[in-house]
This record gives C-alpha cells, structure tokens and sequence, in this order.
C-alpha cells in the first residue's frame, strides 16, 4: 500500500486536479449514470472549484508524486459545482446558522475503496468545526452517496440535476450536524 499524504491544495495541483476528476468520475460512476450523463456532467458540473483552493479549504491525498484524492469544504454559498458553474458572487455563509459545504470529492480509481475519501470527510470536518459551523451539508453523486451515509449525513432529498444539453443526473443533498471530536 502507497504512503498517502493529505496536505491543503494549491494552484500549483490544479493540472492534476483537472486530469484526476475525469478519470475519476467515468471509472468510478460508470455503474450509476449513463455514459451521456457523464460526459455533459464532467463538461457542466464537475470541475475544480478555485476559489476552495484560494480559501484554503480544499484539500488533496498524494500517493508519492501522484495525485490520488482531492476533496474539501467551503464557507461559501455554492454548494456543488466547478468554475463552470459559477455566475457572480459566492457570498460568506454565517456559521451560527448555515451548514458549511463538504465539496468536490474526487479519488483516482485505482486508489478507490482505500479510506482516502473518508481521511479527505474527516479533515473537511473538522477544518468546518473549527471555523464555528454546527451543520454540514452536500450534494452527493450516487457514487459518494454511501461514503457520506456511512459517515452521518442523511438525506434532505433527491435532486434531479438538468444540464444545460436537454440530459438530467441525479444528485443527494445531504446534511449533518458537526460533534465535538472528529466534526
């Protein structure tokens, strides 16, 4: 089993982001959405969300010189979504009575079923807590969904996503309060 090293991303990650996500997303939701769904997904939503990276509050897992997992929170508004999706302003969420965002969680296929998805939760957690949030809330993949269900979030509800081409994917919003400890 590789060393896996889990540090706060920065722009210099940002190539190995943008070729992680893809493989990550056609391999690992291959079995849940159809091919046409991936595609425009990874055109339209999946991405790197640079301004999680500016926060300081996204992280990434190295296995030696390669990436292998890349995931984190945000105090923000958006909830899900790369660059892509952004139009205007990503205002500060209020801690006392907003859920922080648990965000962009990728891992690279052969690195999958490994705890890096869970180290990359837990890190986001805890970095939420100490930032004052109570509550944490996602929009989970059907991939992502037992990872987050394992670790507390229930669903709020089913979401059924349109894309900007006429296909629909379905997402997970999810939420869980944060506990003293482990977030």
């Amino acid at each position: 089993m590789p060393d896996f090293h889990l540090r706060l991303a920065n722009t210099d990650d940002l190539p190995a982001i943008n070729e992680l996500i893809p493989q990550s997303v056609r391999a690992l939701s291959a079995a849940l959405y159809s091919q046409a769904q991936i595609e425009s997904a990874l055109r339209h939503v999946f991405g790197p969300d640079t301004r999680l990276i500016a926060d300081g509050t996204y992280f990434v897992v190295t296995a030696g010189t390669q990436l292998a997992a890349c995931g984190g929170w945000s105090r923000r508004r958006t909830l899900y979504g790369g660059d892509q999706m952004k139009a205007g302003d990503d205002p500060l969420l209020d801690p006392a009575t907003e859920p922080a965002r648990i965000r962009a969680f990728f891992v690279a296929p052969e690195f999958a079923r490994k705890g890096l998805g869970t180290q990359l939760l837990e890190a986001s957690l805890m970095a939420a807590k100490a930032a004052g949030f109570n509550t944490a809330e996602l929009v989970a993949t059907l991939p992502g969904e037992r990872l987050y269900s394992a670790h507390g979030f229930a669903t709020v509800e089913r979401v059924m996503h349109a894309l900007p081409d006429g296909l629909e994917i379905l997402f997970v919003r999810m939420r869980r309060t944060l506990s003293n400890g482990t977030g």
